[in-house]
């Protein structure tokens, strides 16, 4: 409504306006290149009207055609980006595929179709590995080293690559410069901090798991400083530093007190220097979490002059804290044993059968208990038939390698995996309940025993 008023206010305007130039037409001469031109100036208005109409047709006629141009350019651009990102799609797909040829046809197309070295060195290079060219693969990501937009791809090939030939020390560096540009990345700071183990650099370790720990990059953050913490400590031992050692035993502790080594270390050490009270706090602890025979083996040696019937009452005190777990009753029944009490030590043992998947050094401790208590090697050795056929200890045993280790380290000892080591036992089946002959006979009490 608004503007149809507007419009017909111009048209009355412009009526108005050509009615006063009819009624006063006036007179105007123009000189111009030695012509002489004579008009009204209705005629003169009149023709400049008609020339800007003509000019803005030919103008707007222009653009038309600019514009024409300018689609049908873009449109054959996009064509050949189409086909240029389908053919980076399906060499990718190659690649999964692990067809090689497939690959490295697609990569040369996507090359030349798309003016994106980013996607095209990517493929290029990963097309190289899959075929076997390293070589060929290293001269795309170091190519790639040379954009910030793709530099920290290509130190992440360059990384897997020094990683494949073993160049443990071209690995380190090379990560450290990714950790410079994304220190945020969980892949790089988790392999960053193994290859700093593995140099040795524990503190450097310590202090980049410490950053991610505190910007919420890893999941388990505290753990994994924690472990660093102990191989820092290692080395300040080894190099004569013993207050060093221990206090950094106690950070790692603080950071993770549900991590066995570290409990059972710092108790030991705190045991030696004399802080035998703490030492007990830290074994009842972790003993109260998660009971370990790492854990009762520090807290027998807790006091070294302690007689057997002592360390017995010691440990029944500890046990106390998970009374119905198998190492409970594992460690009152070695403490037994010590100290002769064949009743004590038979029931704990008994009930230590009673677990689903019973583990040999229980049977053992039996075979122990009949030669010490009767003397008798043929029940004896029928237990030690079933320790071979029973559930085999837990162990230390590598997450990444499957090696065992007789001692939890920070690295495992194999392979060098950082925090690869952990408490486990071989799945086995389980043993059918013993029966009939199956079970040895002394395995009922004796009359009068404890």
């Amino acid at each position: 409504m608004i503007r149809a008023f507007l419009l017909f206010l111009i048209l009355v305007a412009l009526s108005l306006g050509v009615v006063w130039l009819a009624d006063h037409p006036g007179h105007v001469t123009v000189f111009w290149l030695g012509y002489r031109i004579d008009a009204s100036f209705a005629a003169l208005a009149g023709a400049a009207a008609v020339l800007a109409v003509v000019s803005g047709i030919a103008w707007r006629s222009w653009g038309a055609v600019k514009d024409a141009v300018h689609r049908t350019g873009a449109s054959r651009a996009e064509r050949r980006r189409h086909r240029g990102y389908r053919a980076l799609t399906r060499g990718f797909v190659a690649v999964a595929a692990g067809d090689a040829e497939e690959a490295r046809r697609q990569s040369g197309r996507a090359d030349v179709l798309l003016a994106e070295p980013p996607l095209t060195l990517l493929l290029s290079a990963q097309a190289a590995q899959l075929s076997g060219d390293q070589e060929a693969a290293r001269k795309y990501f170091t190519a790639m080293l040379e954009r910030p937009d793709t530099a920290f791809l290509g130190l992440r090939g360059l990384i897997n690559q020094a990683l494949r030939d073993h160049d443990r020390s071209q690995a380190l560096a090379l990560a450290r410069r990714a950790y410079a540009l994304r220190p945020k990345t969980p892949w790089l700071v988790g392999m960053l901090a193994e290859l700093l183990s593995q140099a040795g650099l524990w503190a450097e370790a310590a202090t980049v798991l410490h950053r991610a720990r505190r910007a919420r990059v890893v999941a388990d953050g505290r753990r994994g400083e924690a472990v660093a913490l102990v191989g820092q400590s290692e080395t300040a031992e080894s190099e004569g530093r013993p207050a060093e050692s221990t206090e950094l035993l106690r950070r790692a502790h603080k950071l993770a007190p549900d991590l066995v080594p570290v409990s059972a270390r710092l108790a030991a050490r705190l045991a030696e220097s004399g802080e035998r009270r703490r030492a007990r706090k830290v074994l009842e602890s972790a003993w109260a979490e998660s009971p370990h025979p790492d854990l009762a083996k520090v807290f027998a040696a807790l006091v070294p002059d302690e007689d057997a019937l002592g360390r017995l009452q010691r440990t029944a005190r500890l046990a106390k804290l998970r009374p119905d777990a198998g190492e409970s009753h594992i460690a009152i029944a070695e403490a037994a044993l010590e100290a002769s009490l064949w009743g004590e030590a038979r029931r704990h043992l008994r009930l230590a059968l009673l677990a689903p998947h019973p583990a040999r050094r229980v049977f053992r401790l039996m075979a122990k208990l009949e030669e010490q208590e009767h003397d008798d090697p043929v029940a004896a050795r029928q237990w030690l038939a079933r320790a071979a056929e029973a559930e085999p200890d837990p162990a230390w045993v590598c997450r990444r390698c499957a090696a065992p280790a007789a001692e939890w380290h920070p690295l495992c000892p194999s392979c060098e995996a950082f925090d690869g080591l952990t408490w486990t036992s071989p799945a086995r089946p389980a043993l059918a309940a013993p029966t009939g002959s199956e079970v040895p006979a002394p395995l009922a009490p004796p009359a009068g025993s404890a």
